[in-house]
């Protein structure tokens, strides 16, 4: 086929998150008798088309997707990256290619994230928080956030358990053209980044397949930076930015029968990394380094016994170390961390009735945490989550209801364990389409929710408080969504507009007491925000189409913990008023361009909104240019990126500047 007619097919495919070209073919079932005439007519072949609406448009709850295509086509190479064009998002990121990474969904903290892969939880007892850079982008199918109650009733106890939930779900193999398939990438740029990895899939049977992947990744990250640290204008080089990491994973599909599935999956991670610390103007050297192992398997069995009944049941093993070491010249420490989950989970699905349905998810989860810290209590955590939750679908409305029984209970070598914690958590959610025709749809949900405090929080050293509570919240959410195809000149529109509010009770922080700091319950936060999002595309000749994606978000989260402290109604640390990102790309036969942007107003870095506190406002300005080719079966696809245009230093954590301007080109090969 000539390559100007294959481009023009690809052009044709929508690239927005789980959209998609539904074609009904309407054939003549019998030749048509003119009953005047007696002649027979044979009706030509029909063939109507029609875009299917976006999950995110019909959800009742707000709901981002992102896929592969749209990541590849943003110039999107890190999933940190691509967290940060979802709307109600921050990403705490402590700068460069070896910074932890971990994301807040509301203002609500990290800990009130929940992160799946594949359909199983990661979970990390410790901190609570998941750094989200040790997951590579170059697997990943899809990347789906739910904020408050989700749609998806079939699920674990776990996907209830979060106020917001990021799926990440890797690359599946499809063998409908040969029984094999092998995809290289090699990604490389600006202060030693180098990336290669390599897919490899391959079907054994009819009902069989498995695939390997593997990446190696090192960078020097000794970025050139200037920041203004007080009156003083540091002029330097990161240092102690290095990073080497390896991943790879196992994966294996089989179909026992036509209606049950098996996915058995091991992974391993491992890196070493520099913790450059912050940028201090009489103390720039840092030695702290931190090494991290985490290894796991897990499996997801499913069994569709009948249209009307089907049960899921899952599995995991974790296991994760780390050290966090300092040399002679910082103060030698030398702190190892290893801690074990073990988890089960099984949820039954029924639909008695049409449009209705049920499920009940059981899931249990074994927690040890062993550390080399004086005083440690090794702590042992037991959890038992179970999720009933109900919906009702019909073509103009649906609702969505769940109520979540959770039992934690604990043990301890030394010292004392923390009290048993018992509660129940209600949410819903509903959508409603006013107008059969017309794309609009009004939704509203809440979800009462909680987070248990960490092993830090109940038992590090002298400021662990094993009389926490745990940190409450509410969410509240209304919205309008709406989307049209074929308006004008635009081929789609999509437009959501939220609005918010979320109760944070019994905050946990670090509060001085006479002698040490300790963690305690006296925090309240209020925040008020709005999302929108808009997403378009626009066909401006047979060859040639645009896309544009943006969201802006309002957040105005205040502590209101005591009326008479100076903190009352401050905007709480690190949350800016103001965010916001934006794409536009132009998709052509020769080329393909992207223009990304990403901003945020100013913050603050202390609960006390001074001038001294504040951190700049910035922009973030990159461009990506990319070209793919295939023949026969093999495909070839070349991606230059220029990042961080304006070449500014902006902090996203105080005193942790970001890399200035720098390349990245991604070479992909597949087979």
């Amino acid at each position: 086929m000539p390559m100007k007619y294959l481009v023009r097919r690809l052009v044709l495919c929508p690239i927005v998150a789980a959209s998609g070209v539904l074609t009904a073919v309407v054939h003549a079932q019998d030749p048509v008798n003119d009953s005047i005439s007696r002649r027979v007519y044979d009706i030509p072949e029909v063939t109507v088309k029609a875009r299917r609406t976006p999950p995110s448009v019909k959800a009742a709850s707000p709901l981002q997707v992102m896929n592969k295509a749209e990541m590849e086509r943003m110039g999107i190479s890190e999933v940190a990256d691509a967290v940060r064009h979802f709307s109600g998002v921050s990403v705490k990121d402590y700068g460069g290619i070896g910074g932890l990474k971990t994301i807040s969904v509301r203002s609500l903290g990290a800990q009130h994230t929940g992160v799946i892969y594949d359909g199983v939880s990661v979970s990390d007892c410790q901190s609570g928080q998941i750094d989200i850079s040790r997951f590579s982008l170059t697997n990943i199918s899809q990347l789906t956030l739910t904020i408050g109650q989700s749609d998806d009733i079939y699920q674990s106890a776990r996907a209830f358990a979060s106020a917001g939930v990021l799926h990440i779900q890797t690359d599946r193999p499809n063998f409908s053209e040969q029984n094999w398939h092998i995809n290289t990438t090699l990604k490389a740029g600006s202060f030693g980044l180098a990336n290669p990895s390599v897919l490899y899939s391959q079907q054994l049977s009819q009902r069989t397949s498995f695939s390997l992947y593997g990446d190696y990744l090192r960078a020097d990250g000794n970025y050139p930076f200037k920041l203004w640290n007080g009156n003083q204008l540091i002029d330097s080089k990161r240092n102690n930015s290095d990073i080497q990491t390896y991943r790879a994973e196992a994966t294996l599909y089989t179909s026992f029968t036509p209606k049950q599935d098996l996915q058995v999956k091991a992974y391993l991670f491992d890196s070493e990394r520099g913790l450059p610390g912050g940028v201090i103007y009489d103390n720039p050297y840092a030695a702290e380094r931190l090494s991290d192992k985490n290894y796991f398997g897990q499996f997801r069995y499913e069994n569709r016994f009948s249209e009307k009944f089907k049960l899921q049941a899952l599995g995991k093993f974790n296991y994760s170390w780390n050290r966090d070491y300092n040399d002679e010249a910082s103060g030698i420490t030398d702190d190892r961390y290893r801690q074990t989950e073990s988890y089960l989970s099984a949820t039954l699905w029924t639909e008695p009735l049409k449009g209705l349905s049920f499920s009940l998810a059981q899931d249990f989860a074994y927690n040890y945490l062993h550390t080399t810290l004086d005083k440690c209590q090794f702590p042992e955590r037991f959890t038992y989550l179970t999720a009933f939750a109900a919906r009702y679908e019909h073509n103009r409305f649906s609702v969505t209801a769940s109520l979540l029984n959770t039992y934690i209970t604990e043990k301890v070598r030394i010292g004392i364990a923390a009290d048993d914690r018992k509660r129940l958590s209600p949410a819903f959610s509903v959508s409603w389409k006013p107008f059969l025709e017309a794309g609009l749809r009004i939704r509203a949900s809440y979800k009462d929710i909680f987070r248990t405090p960490t092993f830090n929080d109940l038992y590090y050293l002298e400021i662990g408080n094993t009389s926490l509570r745990p940190e409450t919240t509410r969410q509240g959410n209304l919205g309008v969504t709406w989307s049209r195809s074929n308006l004008g000149f635009l081929d789609f529109i999509s437009l959501s507009a939220d609005t918010y509010y979320n109760k944070v009770k019994d905050k946990i922080v670090a509060v001085p007491t006479m002698f040490v700091w300790k963690m305690s319950n006296v925090g309240k936060v209020e925040t008020i925000g709005v999302d929108v999002n808009l997403s378009a595309e626009c066909r401006l000749n047979q060859q040639m189409k645009l896309y544009l994606t943006g969201n802006y978000n309002f957040m105005q989260a205040e502590d209101v913990t005591d009326r008479n402290s100076k903190t009352w109604r401050n905007q709480i640390v690190y949350t800016p008023r103001h965010s916001g990102s934006g794409s536009l790309t132009l998709e052509t036969p020769w080329l393909n361009m992207t223009y990304n942007l990403t901003a945020s107003s100013e913050r603050y870095t202390l609960a006390q909104n001074l001038p001294k506190y504040r951190i700049d406002a910035y922009t973030d300005h990159g461009i990506s240019l990319s070209r793919s080719f295939r023949w026969n079966r093999h495909h070839l696809r070349i991606q230059a990126d220029a990042l961080n245009l304006g070449n500014k230093n902006y902090e996203i954590i105080r005193f942790y500047p970001m890399p200035g301007r720098n390349y990245r080109i991604t070479i992909n090969y597949y087979l």
